[in-house]
């Protein structure tokens, strides 16, 4: 087994062995198991929640491991960076990973179970969310800072950002770590950064009248990208589901 756990976390090495030997018997779900598997354990007053990956198809298999880092990796080492570039996510403790001599199994990413008061999810199905609009323009900065520190994070998606209320406002935090890219983004970057978060005009609207703040640009200029881009993305979604309904025919 490969494996690195945060200095910070070494202490517990034992003990996340034993989690990870024994994830498919020990552990309580957490969240939507949909895609890969999620539970949460605890140990001295913390809770930490493990992320199975699901075993990947016979060519990614050799691809991660031949070829590229597994998602539990990226997600580790994206988590490390983000926190050295002080943007919020929940705090990465370990990643392990699990091969043949050939082909690549099973991998797990560990952080720190982050309690939240709602994801951005939250916003897209309830117009009337206390402080909506004031959560969404503070959503907006907190992009626009990704973008000036020189992260795009590509799963920028309604439920990868949790949401704290604070005394002074929100705090935001990303989760679903191991799609990213660093370096300084150019404008069209930006605005189809924001392409997967939602499809309601008005929510465009306001993060688009945001953003130009932010950049001392165009209002209208702004939107017109970033809608565009919601779009085009709107399109290609609902391609892929027709063909999808009409392969499982």
């Amino acid at each position: 087994m490969k494996y690195e756990i945060h200095p910070d976390y070494l202490k517990y090495k034992a003990f996340l062995l034993t989690c990870i030997n024994h994830f498919d018997t020990q552990g309580k779900p957490f969240g939507n198991q949909k895609r890969n598997t999620l539970k949460v354990f605890q140990v001295d007053g913390l809770t930490l929640n493990i992320k199975s990956f699901k075993v990947p198809n016979i060519f990614n298999q050799i691809a991660y491991k031949f070829l590229r880092k597994s998602k539990a990796q990226r997600s580790f080492e994206y988590a490390c960076k983000l926190q050295n570039l002080k943007v919020g996510t929940p705090q990465p403790v370990a990643y392990f990973e699990n091969a043949s001599f050939w082909l690549f199994k099973k991998s797990f990413y560990v952080s720190e179970q982050l309690e939240c008061d709602l994801t951005y999810r939250d916003l897209v199905h309830n117009f009337s969310y206390p402080d909506f609009e004031t959560i969404l323009r503070e959503f907006t900065r907190f992009t626009y800072s990704l973008h000036e520190k020189g992260v795009i994070f590509l799963d920028h998606s309604p439920g990868n950002t949790l949401i704290k209320k604070e005394k002074s406002g929100y705090s935001f935090y990303l989760v679903d770590l191991n799609r990213m890219q660093f370096g300084k983004p150019d404008f069209e970057t930006r605005m189809k950064n924001f392409a997967r978060l939602s499809k309601h005009k008005h929510m465009v609207e306001i993060m688009s009248d945001e953003y130009a703040k932010c950049i001392a640009a165009n209002r209208d200029k702004v939107f017109e990208r970033m809608w565009f881009y919601v779009q085009d993305f709107q399109k290609k979604h609902l391609r892929k589901q027709a063909l999808k309904k009409k392969i499982k025919r």
